[in-house]
This record gives C-alpha cells, structure tokens and sequence, in this order.
C-alpha cells in the first residue's frame, strides 16, 4: 500500500467522482463527514434537489469564506449555500422524506461494507459511544445507496469485507462503492470491480479486498 500511496484518488476527486455516480437522481441526501463534498461538484446541468435530514430541501455547495449565512447550514453544521427553489421544513418533515422512500439515492460514509452490500458505519468496536444521526433511516429508506470511503484504514485494515465484524447500520443496503482507488457494484453476483484508480491493476485492489471480486469488467476511472 505505501508504494501506492501517491496515486490514491483525494477526497475530492472522490467526491467529483461520486457526483458523476448521480446522474438522473433527483432527490439525493449526502451523509456527514467526506459525503458533504459532493455537492461541490455537481455540474449546472444536473437536476439534483440535495436534501438534509436537518430541514433542508435544496442545499447547494459550501459557503465561500466571508459569504456564509448562520442561519443557513446541513446536518453536518456546516454553513452552505442553496439553490433556487429550496425550501425549508422541520427535521420531523425530512425524515418523513426519508422514511417514505422518496430519496433517489443517499451517499454515506463507511467503515466497513460487506460482500453482500452490508453497511457499518456508526460505532467503532473501540468506541463506548457511537455516532447516532440518519443514517439508519437513510441506509434502508433511500433507493439507492452509495458508500464513500477510504479503501483501507489507516493500519492498513481492509473495509470491504466478506462480513461486518463491526455494529451493522443496515444490512444488504449498498448499491455502489466508491473509494480512493475504485469503484464497486454490490451485485447478486458479487463484487464486480467496475472502475480503477489511475497507477492501479485489478490485482492491486484485490489485495486490498477480503472477498473476491469480478474483475474482468473492470475500466479506468471515469473522472479524471
């Protein structure tokens, strides 16, 4: 992995790539943390209504410093901007979207995903306390569901796995991973490797994964 480590794809090529991922979604919830970012790459011409759990319907990419608004922030409380035509409701409202199947898609975090499209993505085995939020709703209520993370931890520990071996948020709910040297499809065949990180093989991103994965499909990154 260290030999590898010049070519892994940033945070924000991640979330650009992931925005290219959302074509003919519409109403698409981005989880805390690395998911935020993606809304920072929608091009013009994308109908997409970003939506957060906190009340918001329409949220648009960050805030340029010095023009942030305090009144106007997502669930993640950071202060951003929207769009036209958002509209404002209260949290009990938003997750009445979420839990009634409205959402066309959620990007969510990680840390581990299964073979069978498992999710973990709420408490460390070495935590005491989790991070309660959405993401349970959002994980069985969106209709489609892509994870964005780091492909390994920082010890090198793989995150896609044959079995969660940390607290499950969701099982069998992810649809699309997307990480710093590929992107995936949970399918019922299996893993299937559909893109990879420039300075990568489909050998290279096996190593890194513990169940097999379908290689012989597998393309250049598509953002680049």
């Amino acid at each position: 992995m260290a030999s590898k480590t010049e070519t892994l794809m940033t945070i924000e090529e991640m979330a650009e790539r992931v925005a290219h991922e959302l074509d003919g979604d519409y109403f698409v919830n981005l989880g805390i943390g690395m998911p935020m970012l993606v809304a920072n790459h929608i091009k013009a011409d994308k109908q997409i209504m970003f939506q957060a759990e906190n009340g918001v319907l329409g949220v648009g990419p960050r805030a340029e410093p010095g023009a942030e608004d305090k009144d106007l922030g997502n669930a993640g409380d950071e202060n951003v901007t929207v769009i036209t035509g958002a509209s404002f409701m209260d949290s009990a409202t938003a997750f009445d979207m979420i839990r009634g199947g409205h959402l066309d898609s959620t990007v969510l975090g990680g840390f581990q995903v299964s073979e069978s499209g498992d999710l973990a993505n709420w408490k460390l085995p070495n935590r005491k306390l989790g991070s309660f939020g959405g993401a349970m709703d959002l994980a069985v209520g969106a209709r489609k569901v892509i994870v964005m993370m780091k492909h390994v931890t920082n010890d090198g520990e793989k995150r896609i796995v044959r079995e969660c071996s940390y607290p499950l948020t969701a099982k069998r709910c992810v649809s699309t991973i997307v990480t710093d040297i590929a992107v995936i499809d949970v399918t019922a065949e299996g893993l299937v490797l559909r893109e990879i990180a420039p300075g990568w093989t489909p050998e290279d991103v096996q190593k890194l994964t513990e169940p097999p994965l379908i290689i012989d499909r597998a393309k250049p990154w598509t953002v680049q």
